[in-house]
This record gives C-alpha cells, structure tokens and sequence, in this order.
C-alpha cells in the first residue's frame, strides 16, 4: 500500500526536445516517440513527476553570445519576451523549464510534476568554468528556488531542483568540465563555499576571488569613505582586523554596505568584484582567504572626518614612507561631507 506515497520515475536530458526556443514552442522529438508516449502514459496513470536533467552552463559555452548575467541570474531586467505568450524571462533556467512545461502540455499532460534532477556549473575545464560562476549560479539558484514563485508560464509550481554535484568526479573519462562539477573534492575540502539560507532568507556579500588587488584595494577605500560602510572593526588592533588579508578586509565592508542598502543585487555589485553569499561572510571569507595579501589599512573614519589642517597629513605619508610606497605617486583624496560639521 505504499503506491501514493513512493514513486518511479526516470531523468531524461534536454536531447529529447527537438525544439526549445523560445519556449512555448517547444515540443519533444518525434524519434524518441516509441519511448516518451509509454513513459508519459505510464507517469500520468500513477502520478508520477517527470524529472530532467539540464545545464544552462552549456548554453553559455556552446554559445558566446549568450548573456553570462542570464545563465547566472544576475539579471534583474527582461533578456526576452517569448513573442507568442507575452512572458518575459530574465534568466535562462526558467525558460529552459517552462520549454518542458510547454513541451508536456502540448501532449496534454499539463498538470504533470516536473522535478530537475540536475543542474550546476563546472569550476574548471572551459572559459566560463571558473570557481566564481559556479560559486554564483548554485547560490543564485538556491535562492531563486527558494524565494518562489515558479517560472513565468507556471508561477504556482513549486520548484524541485537537485544541484550536481557533491564531488569532483576525478575518475570521470570525459573532459575536464565533467570532472569539476563538484562543490567538494575527493579528499571532502570544500572546492568553494555554499551554504543555504536561514528562514529569513539572510544573504551576505564577499569579494571575488578573481578580482585584482588593485581593484580590490580601491573598493575597499570606496566602500568605507564614499560608501559610508562601518569599517572600524578591521581597523588593527580590532576585532575583525584579523586575518590581516586584502581578500578578509574587502569582504567585510562590502558585507557592511551590502546590509546598510538593503541586501539588494545593486549593493553587491561593486563592478563584478562582490558576490553574494548564503552563509555567513566571515565564515566564508576566512575559508576562501589569501594569505599572500598583506594590506595597508588606514583608520578611514577618523582619518577624514577630523582634518582640522593639511599638517594631518603628515602622520599618513610618514606612514607611507614606512611601508616602502615612497616611490610611488599619492593621491590624497579628503572627502568633506556632515561629519566635517
């Protein structure tokens, strides 16, 4: 008696699609007819879901001219307007996922569940295959499933959605991005962080990997001057000033102007360099510091909000002097705003 509550079924690929775009059109292939109608019939008759595994990662590879901030849900505006529905979609999962929607209803099996059961992004392999952009569309897919609705031709349909994979599958024979798919290596170290979030739904935002120190350096004065975050507790000798690392430090007050700005996509930005993170910042930035980066740190705040004369700013270029930077140009930027009142 246990028929209603354990089911079968089986995953197909988006190969048995013989079109896919734009969504409402698509339709399965004919070849595979002597299969799909029993398999339909057979899921119909006992309620079963249909499951299906697809990978927008091979969307971007296979095609350059794709947008990476649509396969990756960093888009929060329209990519396409499926002319024949009026639907807009602005990432390339849900437009994958209503092509089955459509593809199903139009064998009139419309109210048939589907479950994805795989999807993710390699870390290596290929041009788009980097720790960043997996790092990214697992955490931006996690929410997105998480956040609901469902897809814009099926907004009430709850999305299942299973992540590929827990490991690096080392002793894959296929390329390369077949064997860094994972989110952990063999030996169980964690190729990157991702975490899920709590019930309210918290994100943080940590600073790229990728990102230059140069650019890095620059956003983390631009965050704690021009963007007003509270940097204080990576000032030395404060609580969070340790580990003294670029990396650690940028983290931090991308994270405190990504709160103070309402957690929204546009506070995380900061030119590519910010990502956002479903687990907690410091935990994360920890894991995924550089050592190597051994920064300069000025005390931000008090440093400009109490020049009282140019003779302030000798202490800064003795300071600079110090640290083996006297050859280089500085530029001294003093921002005058209400703390100079």
């Amino acid at each position: 008696n246990l028929q209603d509550r354990i089911k079968v079924s089986t995953p197909l690929s988006s190969a048995v699609l013989s079109t896919s775009y734009p969504p409402s059109e698509g339709v399965f292939s004919s070849s595979y007819e002597n299969v799909l109608r029993p398999l339909l019939d057979f899921l119909e008759e006992n309620q079963s879901p249909f499951m299906v595994d697809f990978y927008p990662f091979y969307a971007m590879n296979n095609n350059g001219d794709s947008s990476l901030d649509y396969v990756l849900f960093n888009s929060s505006s329209s990519i396409f307007v499926d002319g024949n529905t009026g639907l807009s979609y602005n990432n390339i999962f849900d437009a994958q996922l209503d092509v089955f929607h459509f593809a199903l209803a139009h064998r009139n099996f419309s109210r048939m569940k589907i479950i994805v059961t795989e999807t993710g992004w390699p870390t290596r392999g290929s041009t788009y295959a980097s720790i960043d952009n997996a790092q990214t569309y697992n955490t931006n897919l996690i929410r997105h499933v998480m956040d609901g609705p469902g897809t814009p031709a099926w907004p009430h349909e709850e999305l299942i959605v299973y992540i590929f994979s827990l490991f690096n599958e080392n002793l894959n024979q296929g390329p390369e991005t077949e064997r860094n798919f994972g989110i952990f290596y063999p030996d169980m170290t964690s190729v990157y962080n991702l975490g899920f979030p709590d019930k309210g739904g918290r994100s943080w935002c940590i600073a790229s990997s990728q990102a230059l120190d140069s650019d890095l350096q620059y956003l983390l004065i631009w965050a704690c001057i021009l963007g007003k975050a509270n940097c204080s507790a990576i000032q030395p000798g404060q609580q969070c000033f340790e580990p003294d690392t670029l990396f650690f430090h940028t983290s931090f007050a991308f994270n405190n102007y990504y709160q103070k700005n309402g957690a929204t996509d546009d506070a995380c930005n900061f030119g590519g360099a910010g990502i956002k993170a479903m687990v907690n910042a410091s935990i994360t930035v920890s894991i995924n510091s550089e050592t190597s980066y051994v920064p300069y740190t000025l005390s931000y705040r008090p440093f400009y909000c109490y020049i009282s004369s140019l003779h302030m700013l000798l202490p800064f270029f003795r300071f600079v002097q110090k640290r083996g930077y006297h050859e280089n140009k500085v530029v001294v930027v003093i921002i005058v705003d209400e703390c100079m009142s």
